[in-house]
Parts: structure tokens; sequence; C-alpha cells
């Protein structure tokens, strides 16, 4: 006899962007840095416009926090992968970033490093639903 374990036994699902092992494992190889490298590349941001991108773009799925985005962007810029400037220098106001040419580099290494999980991340999850959902 098959045993059946209903929804409810397993737990609640995992807040977004918290203890996903994909998102996770993708935190850890670099996903973040990435994302914000590639924004910043397109137009110069600010954090909360990036945090805002981000879950935009991943519905939700990653979610960064003030604690977590700020740091990340005051490390980007003591690397030199990111030059900050204040919208009002005057006071502090929104810094927005904009993307250095080491930056470029290291987005170019980080993209070429990441890419093949998420391609493999992606066939995965294309397996998972044709074998589950039909």
């Amino acid at each position: 006899m098959r045993r059946v374990i209903p929804p409810h036994a397993l737990g609640p699902p995992p807040a977004p962007g918290s203890a996903d092992p994909l998102v996770g494992d993708l935190r850890r190889a670099g996903l973040l840095p990435l994302l914000v490298l590639h924004y910043v590349a397109q137009e110069p941001s600010y954090g909360s416009r990036l945090m805002d991108r981000i879950a935009e773009l991943t519905d939700g799925a990653l979610l960064v926090n003030p604690n977590t985005m700020y740091p990340l962007l005051r490390t980007l810029e003591g690397q030199g992968l990111l030059e900050g400037a204040w919208e009002h220098p005057e006071r502090r106001s929104r810094r927005f970033y904009s993307i250095t040419p080491t930056g470029e580099a290291e987005r170019a290494r980080l993209a070429s490093e990441l890419g093949p999980r998420l391609d493999r991340i992606a066939r995965s999850i294309e397996a998972l639903r044709g074998e589950v959902l039909g």
C-alpha cells in the first residue's frame, strides 16, 4: 500500500528568498553581485531600486533586504567594481552606483560561472514539470 503524505504534513513552504535550496545555492555562487553589476551596467542605480528590480525579476523568489544590499554595495565599491555618488552631495540622499571597467570584467566572469548552473536548474525544473505535471 502506497502512503500519501498530505501537503500540510510537510510544513509551510519556505519564505520567499530564504530557505529555498536553489536560490540559496545561487546566492552562494555570486548571484547577488552578478545581478547588481548587471543592473548598474544598464544604468546607474541605488540600493532600494536594485532590491525592487531583483524582486520583480524573480517574482519574489529572491528577496534582498537592506541589511544585505547596502553592505554588498559598499563591498563592491571598496573592491573597485562600482563607483558611488550621492544624488545631492551636500546632504545624504540616494547613492547612485555605476559600474567600473573592473566591474564589467567581474560581471562577465560571474555570468560565465553562473550560466551553466542556471541552465542546469532550468533543465531540472522543466524535467520535474514534465514528469509531475504532464
